[in-house]
């Protein structure tokens, strides 16, 4: 007996981060201008794709104290840009990533709730943590936490949020004229909230929004993370790419759902996923070769091994081997990145290993690690390894990174999701009316027990 045909779900990744988006490409377009995110959201809406996703940050990263020009620079605020998004978009859902260290749960349950209203039910937050002082140093609190009790803070901060979405019951809004009722009784219902990280009594201002509250997305890979993301998450960004490396992540994070009361199809694991498109297999290698060059030039690659080595290394040759010095795990040589000092040995070792294995250079070691491409082939290819995925349940889709703004969807949505289509594994049309959540084959959120009762 043949097994169901499990569908696809894609979200659409807008660039801007690392040296991923190809601001020197002479076709690249603004990170700001509005007809940039425009373009972007039509293209993944015309893709028929879950959901548009920003990413966010909270400060410019700096490099031996320069801003660091090698990023994009400018980063509107997100909120305001899913706005805008949904209001020129009927079908695809907004995400934003929105951190849980400097915000406080009320006001950004607010924000979202009221997203959530204006979309008609399709938007999603994408929780995040950040503990350095670097970027604390922006916010009144500073970077006061560490690892542990920034997922402490997330756990607490995730479930009083949905304690407050949850304290309106659906239809809770009677507005009878006839009556003079305009609520329900005892809605909204008092959430008394006393944690180690917040105390709260509140009365939250905002009725239940279309699809009961908005999705949660969490992009943890640590222990702390992966945990966060069974009790809470509804979509995972993971960055788990390769075939068995990814269907290890799904298990494992997959097998803790249960301890929290959850079924599998609870969570959508969707990696990381870019792309180099051809006519022909060698094509599509060439093209990856010729964006991977751009993406890593000479200075962005000296830059990147000076950020693991945490030294100045502007006398090397990004075209000769790589620094033969042991890392300064204490310098502040780069800011505003993660991961800079308990995993630094490991990375240099497996860099050093690469490159001595294969006597690749500098600029060839930082292309092989950050710059080759998820897939590459032709598009139906393409097409067949993210199906092979799916259906053999190393994911349950992807999140599509392109190198270009804001063009850099266009291709697969043109080439690829039309096979996707062919081989049943994926959406030929949206349903009218679907929330993100419906999008998404999620369950629709339970009410809190207070509620339930009534």
């Amino acid at each position: 007996m043949s097994r169901p045909v499990r569908q696809i779900h894609l979200a659409a990744h807008f660039p801007g981060v690392n040296s991923t988006t190809v601001w020197t490409d002479p076709t690249a377009g603004s990170q700001i201008d509005f007809s940039s995110f425009e373009h972007f959201a039509a293209t993944a809406e015309r893709g028929l794709f879950d959901y548009v996703f920003l990413a966010e940050g909270l400060r410019l990263r700096e490099h031996k104290g320069r801003i660091h020009e090698l990023d994009v620079l400018g980063r509107p605020n997100t909120l305001s840009i899913l706005a805008a998004v949904a209001a020129i978009t009927e079908h695809v859902g907004v995400v934003g990533t929105l951190n849980t260290t400097f915000n406080e749960p009320y006001e950004l349950a607010r924000e979202l709730a009221t997203l959530d209203h204006l979309s008609g039910g399709r938007a999603g937050w994408n929780a995040v943590t950040s503990s350095d002082a670097f970027h604390g140093a922006n916010f009144r609190r500073g970077g006061y936490l560490d690892h542990a009790d920034r997922y402490e803070r997330a756990r607490e901060f995730a479930a009083l949020a949905k304690e407050l979405w949850d304290s309106w019951s659906e239809g809770g809004v009677r507005a009878d004229a006839a009556t003079g009722a305009f609520l329900d009784d005892g809605v909204p219902a008092r959430v008394r909230h006393s944690g180690p990280q917040f105390d709260v009594d509140a009365l939250f201002d905002v009725p239940r929004s279309p699809q009961g509250r908005p999705v949660i997305v969490q992009a943890g890979d640590s222990a702390d993370g992966r945990t966060f993301g069974a009790e809470h998450a509804e979509v995972i960004f993971s960055l788990h790419q390769e075939f068995a490396d990814a269907r290890a992540f799904y298990d494992d994070v997959k097998g803790r759902l249960a301890a929290y009361g959850r079924e599998e199809d609870s969570l959508k694991i969707l990696p990381a996923a870019t792309f180099s498109i051809g006519d022909t297999d060698a094509e599509a290698r060439e093209r990856a070769r010729e964006v991977a060059l751009q993406q890593v030039r000479p200075e962005v690659a000296l830059t990147y091994v000076e950020q693991v080595w945490g030294r100045d290394l502007s006398g090397y040759d990004p075209d000769g081997p790589l620094p033969d010095v042991d890392p300064d795990t204490g310098s502040e040589t780069a800011r505003g990145w993660a991961n800079r000092h308990a995993a630094v040995r490991a990375r240099i070792a497996k860099l050093r290993e690469l490159s001595e294995t294969e006597g690749l250079s500098i600029r060839e070691t930082v292309i092989r690690l950050t710059a080759a491409p998820t897939f590459v082939g032709t598009p139906e290819h393409i097409a067949a390894e993210i199906d092979r995925y799916v259906q053999e349940r190393a994911t349950d889709g992807f999140t599509v990174v392109g190198h270009l703004t804001p063009h850099g969807l266009d291709e697969f949505a043109e080439r690829v999701v039309p096979l996707l289509q062919e081989r049943g594994s994926y959406r030929r049309s949206y349903e009218e009316g679907a929330t993100l959540r419906d999008l998404l084959g999620l369950p629709a959120p339970v009410a809190a027990p207070a509620l339930a009762a009534r």
